[in-house]
């Protein structure tokens, strides 16, 4: 199953130009602070679609009737570029746990790449409600060997994956690959390049977010 935010006109149609302006994108911090109120938009569609239990909240005038969700999702961010994103959600989600994995691009010679996974940070997963960001979703290969890996190791209840920008070719990979996954993205690219750039897309989200890095 596949939101796309940007098929329904809202405000999160203005961060997402804003994170594709080349003009604003100059401004460091307002560039990772549009990351972070897009995550915090997609925090809210996803809370719509959790369990919720009905309690009774005292106020100093009386009782009042609610629901509040049963429990808190994990979170889980592809290091670097998704942690503004993910501070988005955990803005919401602000009780979660939370899962960190490192995994980066080795370039063959001949232009090809590899994703090796290096490092991951998680608690139990067992039936849990997995919420995994990565702001730019390109090829999908990234997520895709996240996602499996998790899945293998945990049995995870409900596996949310979430990104500002995909492209087409991303997308369909991971619904290919992740089949069960519920897919969240703020907009859809049609083009990817041979270097597995998105186009029109936004650029490096990390090294807009945090700086040029050393290849």
């Amino acid at each position: 199953m596949v939101t796309i935010l940007s098929t329904q006109n809202s405000i999160a149609n203005h961060f997402i130009a804003e994170l594709r302006d080349i003009s604003i994108q100059q401004d460091r911090m307002r560039f990772r602070r549009n990351l972070e109120r897009l995550g915090e938009i997609f925090a809210y569609e996803i809370s719509k679609t959790m369990a919720y239990k009905p309690v009774e909240v005292e106020t100093p005038l009386g009782v009042a009737k609610t629901h509040l969700l049963m429990e808190q999702p994990v979170l889980a961010t592809i290091l670097r570029a998704g942690l503004p994103f993910h501070q988005g959600l955990l803005n919401v989600f602000d009780q979660a746990d939370n899962t960190f994995i490192a995994a980066y691009r080795h370039t063959k010679k001949s232009g090809e790449f590899e994703i090796h996974k290096e490092y991951v940070n998680t608690p139990n997963l067992d039936n849990r409600t997995v919420i995994i960001v990565d702001p730019m979703l390109a090829t999908g290969k990234s997520l895709v060997l996240c996602c499996k890996d998790l899945l293998a190791e945990y049995d995870i209840k409900e596996l949310h994956i979430v990104a500002a920008i995909a492209s087409e070719e991303g997308l369909n990979h991971v619904q290919a690959f992740v089949p069960t996954a519920h897919i969240w993205v703020g907009d859809v690219d049609h083009e990817l390049t041979s270097k597995a750039y998105i186009v029109p897309g936004l650029g490096d989200a990390g090294d807009l977010a945090y700086g040029v890095k050393h290849h």
